[in-house]
C-alpha cells in the first residue's frame, strides 16, 4: 500500500510535529515569534494544553479531531482571519471576552482610556450613572462595571448582534449592565442623566483603509470602523451634543479618537461649550483621547 493512501488522521501525529508544520506553514505571512504565540493559544483552546504543558508533552498524539482543528485554524490564519476570532476570545484590562464577526476586536489603546476613568473615580463611594456608546464587544461596559462597584452602568449600540455579543461577555464577567439597541444618530436626546458618558465610535476615514491591514479590513465590522471622508468627527458632534443635556454637573466626557484628529475634536468640544477638555496621548506617543467637563 502506497503513502497515498493515508491522511493526517491516520499518522498519529504528536504535538510537536503538528507545532512545526504549523509554524512552517505560517512563515509564508507572519514572522516566526507570531505564528509560535498563535500556535500556543491554539493548543490550549484545541487540546487543553498551555505552553508549558506542551513542553512536557511533545510526544503527546493528538486525535483526529485536535488535528483537523489545527489545520483548519492554519487555513484561516493562511486567509488573514485574526487569531481572536478563530479562539472566539479575546482579553481586555484582564478580563475574557467572547468575540467574532460581530463586533470589534478590543485594542490596548482602548485599555488606556478605561484605565483613565478608573484613575479619575478612584476613592469615591457614591452612586455614579456610565453610559458606553457604541459598546460593541461591551468591553469598555463590562470593565467599567467590573471594576467599580459604585456604578450603574448602560450599554448602547445600533447593532442587535454586537448587543448579544456584550450580553454574554456581560454574564461571563458577572455583571450587571443594561443595553440599549439604538442608533445614536437617530437619537434627539438620552432617556436620563449620567455621571459618565464614554464613546469609541467609528472614526477611520475612508482615505486611511489603506494603513489597515487585510486582517483587519477582510475581517471586522466595517460599520464600527470607518466613517466618511467629509465628515470625519460626526459621531463626536452629535455625542457631544447629546451630552451637553445629559451630563449631571461636573460629569465627564471621555472619547477614544482618531489619532490624527486630535486638534479637530478637541476644537469642536471646547468651542461646544465645554470648559474643561484634555487630549491625551497614547503609550504610542498618538494623540487618542478626550476627556471633557463642565467646571
Amino acid at each position: 500500500m502506497d503513502d497515498k493512501g493515508f491522511g493526517l488522521k491516520e499518522l498519529k501525529l504528536k504535538i510537536k510535529d503538528i507545532r512545526v508544520g504549523f509554524v512552517n506553514s505560517l512563515s509564508e505571512i507572519y514572522d516566526a515569534e507570531e505564528a509560535v504565540s498563535f500556535f500556543y493559544l491554539l493548543s490550549e483552546k484545541i487540546s487543553n494544553l498551555k505552553r508549558v504543558d506542551v513542553a512536557l508533552n511533545l510526544e503527546k498524539e493528538l486525535s483526529a479531531r485536535e488535528i483537523d482543528q489545527f489545520e483548519d485554524a492554519k487555513k484561516r490564519l493562511l486567509d488573514q482571519e485574526p487569531i481572536q476570532y478563530i479562539i472566539g476570545d479575546a482579553y481586555f484590562y484582564g478580563l475574557s471576552f467572547i468575540v467574532n464577526k460581530n463586533v470589534l476586536i478590543p485594542r490596548p489603546e482602548t485599555e488606556e482610556l478605561v484605565d483613565w476613568i478608573l484613575k479619575d473615580q478612584e476613592n469615591k463611594k457614591e452612586i455614579i450613572k456610565i453610559l458606553d456608546i457604541g459598546t460593541g464587544s461591551g468591553c469598555i461596559a463590562v470593565s467599567l462595571a467590573k471594576n467599580l462597584p459604585n456604578a450603574r452602568v448602560y450599554a448602547m449600540d445600533i447593532s442587535e448582534k454586537a448587543i448579544e455579543v456584550a450580553k454574554e461577555n456581560a454574564i461571563r464577567n458577572e455583571v450587571s449592565i443594561t443595553f440599549i439597541n439604538e442608533d445614536i444618530r437617530a437619537i434627539k436626546d438620552l432617556p436620563q442623566n449620567f455621571d459618565i458618558i464614554v464613546s469609541n465610535p467609528p472614526y477611520v476615514r475612508e482615505l486611511e483603509k489603506k494603513e489597515i491591514k487585510p486582517n483587519v479590513l477582510d475581517n471586522e465590522p466595517n460599520l464600527a470602523l470607518f466613517v466618511s471622508d467629509h465628515d470625519p468627527i460626526v459621531f463626536y458632534k452629535k455625542i457631544t451634543d447629546l451630552a451637553k443635556r445629559s451630563l449631571v454637573k461636573e460629569g465627564s466626557l471621555y472619547f477614544e479618537i482618531n489619532q490624527y484628529l486630535g486638534s479637530e475634536t478637541f476644537d469642536m468640544i471646547t468651542t461646544s461649550g465645554f470648559d474643561s477638555v484634555v487630549l491625551r496621548k497614547d503609550l504610542y506617543d498618538n494623540e487618542r483621547m478626550i476627556r471633557a467637563r463642565f467646571n
